[in-house]
């Protein structure tokens, strides 16, 4: 009988690809804005046990990223500043990817809230403008004009992710407590560029970005850098905790559409 690839493999050569490569260095072209936005909103997307952090502070980050083998895709990030316990750190409401194995990979392994998405990434000179495109709208751009350059920087920061299943019983249950995971990124920069420009967020249905809207803008920035991620699961928390924001992580809409819902 010929190699049946659906079958059963054997232990040598199970491999979890995204958990692999999270381990070693990978290469980006970052373009990051940081802003300040209301306090209370920040508040009131956070889970329990999250709270908010000291800065009503939210990050924008749309990257080119360049994996091993020369595989390249668009990655995007938009998070809150937030605090578990006495941990700082940011908790993310989106993570875009161009691509389903940098979906699935980061969603299943680690509990990343990552859905696909167009990320587009152009540079004219020093004029620069990047998007993020779900499902027909424009939610988020940040573009520009770079004038200058800055020192290279190394940096940690802490993620805060929640790894969960919804039940098939219906959609106020979940398959078990969730998880919460602290995926720590380490970050070197070998080129760093200043931008003067804006975060522009549009409105969506399912991804509305702009309910955290723009009071003051901290920074652009466009960088080459190298992460390094290493998380961890550090315990679980109640269902009824994050079963009313599961729609951070799976849109509300499925393939069959609103029609019900409209009626």
């Amino acid at each position: 009988m010929s190699n049946i690839r659906y079958g059963p493999r054997s232990k040598e050569s199970i491999r979890n690809r995204e958990l692999e490569a999270t381990g070693r260095e990978t290469w980006s072209d970052s373009l990051e804005a940081v802003y300040e936005t209301d306090p209370d909103v920040i508040a009131a997307v956070l889970p329990p046990p999250l709270k908010p952090g000291p800065e009503p502070l939210v990050r924008l980050n749309i990257s080119t990223v360049t994996m091993p083998g020369d595989l390249i895709f668009g990655a995007g990030w938009f998070g809150v500043q937030a605090c578990h316990d006495d941990v700082l750190g940011e908790y993310p409401l989106l993570m875009p990817m161009t691509t389903e194995q940098a979906t699935v990979g980061g969603r299943e392994t680690f509990g990343e809230p990552k859905k696909i998405a167009e990320i587009k990434a152009e540079r004219e000179g020093n004029e620069i403008h990047s998007t993020i495109k779900r499902l027909g709208f424009t939610v988020a751009e940040i573009k520009g004009e770079i004038i200058g350059e800055r020192d290279p920087v190394s940096n940690e920061r802490i993620d805060f992710y929640f790894k969960l299943l919804p039940s098939p019983e219906g959609p106020t249950k979940l398959d078990g407590d969730p998880f919460i995971v602290h995926s720590k990124k380490s970050s070197r920069e070998r080129k760093a560029e200043v931008v003067e420009g804006e975060v522009i967020l549009g409105d969506s249905p399912l991804d509305p970005l702009s309910d955290l809207p723009v009071k003051k803008l901290v920074s652009i920035n466009l960088s080459q850098r190298a992460t390094v991620v290493s998380a961890r699961t550090v315990g679980t928390v109640p269902a009824e905790n994050l079963i009313p924001f599961v729609h951070q992580r799976y849109d509300y809409l499925s393939v069959l559409g609103n029609k019900d819902d409209d009626e």
